[in-house]
């Protein structure tokens, strides 16, 4: 009888294991769902130094393509557009990705038509402020396709996480649900045609 365990010192010990299990996984989710949400703010940064970037670029090309004020305009309705449509990090859905997808496709297409206005005049396109401006928005896309792919990168470690058993009942029982990825435009499986 010497060397019997007490029921009770059982007890506890199951009891203080379970806590510490609970306790570490809990806490590994609460951090992972951090890293979603910094890399959200990373990829909200980016897209943030777009839009800063599009005032300077539409007064630039204003000065030389007086008679594009359409072009011009619908570059300024997008960028607003863009600035209100949000997501909280906490929050992440697949509609909320979609529809801020959207607001930032406005911002593409509307880019894309105001570079075709700047081709029209050799002025412009010689201009150093407007090149300067280009590159800075050519680093910036580069830099959102970065974000993008390290934000898809911690979503995937948050939701692998997240769904592994025994993690998942944890997942469930606290709210902490799947977050939505990043994903390509429809538009973006089909190669763009080229004419010379």
């Amino acid at each position: 009888m010497k060397n019997k365990i007490p029921t009770w010192a059982i007890v506890v010990g199951v009891i203080v294991l379970a806590f510490m299990y609970l306790g570490g996984t809990y806490n590994t989710l609460v951090s992972k769902g951090e890293g979603v949400a910094s890399s959200w703010g990373q990829v909200s940064n980016v897209y943030q130094r777009r839009l800063d970037l599009i005032p300077n670029l539409v007064e630039t090309v204003k000065g030389y393509a007086k008679h594009e004020e359409e072009t011009l305009t619908a570059v300024i309705e997008a960028r607003s557009k863009a600035t209100q449509t949000t997501i909280d990090p906490s929050n992440i859905s697949p509609e909320a990705l979609a529809k801020f997808e959207q607001a930032q496709g406005g911002i593409n297409s509307a880019l894309s038509r105001l570079m075709v206005v700047a081709e029209k005049y050799p002025d412009l396109k010689a201009n150093e402020n407007f090149l300067n401006l280009q590159t800075q928005l050519e680093g910036t896309e580069n830099r959102i396709t970065n974000e993008r792919r390290t934000f898809n990168e911690s979503v995937k470690d948050y939701n692998s996480y997240a769904k592994a058993f025994p993690q998942n009942i944890l997942a469930n029982l606290f709210g902490f649900k799947a977050k939505a990825y990043f994903e390509a435009e429809p538009a973006a499986a089909k190669a763009p045609e080229v004419k010379f």
